[in-house]
């Protein structure tokens, strides 16, 4: 092997070295994504009919030679009550649908590594929100912060608008998601970053026949607010993780950038 091509491809594996260290060192930073956690005031509405009925009856009696003598008695008694109304109470739980896309978001970067932590099952829900109980208890291990989220709207909408000087009806779904974020560090519980994201999505189906039945994608609403979700959760996590890991905000471009160059690059042994 001649010294020309020694001295390129020890170049070129210093050249790759450059490109992945980076990604190497930001993905020791180990993430774990809850769930979203949801609370909502539930009223319901109860009717409650209570009967009941009692009865005695008693007879006696004497007879004799002279003379012969006899009672009875009798009672009954009944009951009837109904109580109607509503009661409220508050349903806690957590969303299974909204977090694959922020979680697949964070890989893109470069900097995460995702940590699979276990979903809240506990019966007592009010324990829902305490995070750093649930951390205590090991639920993210290895993790070396936890992304909280907490749903604070959820907005399905149905709308039907004629459109104008036509005989054509648009029927649109909508959705919309907003909620509340924060990194918390589980070695000492403190708050990294914090931020609020919306989702959003629809369909639309015009439909010009009078009468006709019309079915809109709910599956595709969900799958839009998801994606739209992880994309302006990374937007503002990534801003925020930065200053805090001291990573330069330009590493992600710089890092495409490289990658992009090191591509269109075409060495010649001659």
């Amino acid at each position: 092997m001649t010294k020309v091509l020694k001295t390129l491809l020890l170049g070129g594996m210093l050249s790759a070295s450059m490109f992945i260290t980076p990604i190497v060192q930001a993905r020791e930073v180990k993430v774990a994504v809850t769930d979203l956690a949801y609370e909502e005031k539930v009223k319901e509405y109860f009717r409650e009919i209570n009967a009941s009925s009692k009865s005695s009856f008693r007879a006696s009696g004497r007879e004799s030679a002279y003379r012969s003598s006899g009672s009875v008695a009798a009672s009954s008694q009944s009951d009837f009550s109904l109580r109607e109304g509503t009661y409220t109470y508050m349903e806690r739980g957590e969303l299974r649908k909204f977090t694959a896309d922020i979680k697949g978001e964070m890989l893109k970067t470069g900097y995460f590594n995702i940590v699979q932590g276990k979903p809240f099952t506990a019966k007592n829900t009010e324990k829902l929100y305490d995070i750093i109980d649930r951390i205590k208890k090991g639920q993210y291990p290895g993790a070396k912060y936890v992304l909280f989220g907490t749903v604070s709207s959820i907005q399905f909408r149905e709308e039907a608008n004629p459109v104008d000087n036509t005989d054509t009806v648009s029927y649109t779904l909508s959705l919309e998601l907003v909620a509340d974020f924060s990194l918390i560090n589980t070695s000492d519980y403190s708050v990294k970053a914090a931020f609020s994201a919306t989702g959003e999505g629809q369909d639309t189906k015009l439909v010009s026949s009078a009468g006709a039945k019309v079915v809109l994608n709910r599956g595709k609403v969900v799958s839009e607010v998801s994606k739209s979700l992880g994309v302006d959760v990374i937007n503002q996590l990534e801003e925020q993780i930065a200053a805090v890991e001291g990573w330069s905000p330009s590493v992600r471009g710089s890092v495409i950038e490289r990658e992009q160059q090191q591509e269109d690059k075409v060495i010649i042994f001659k």
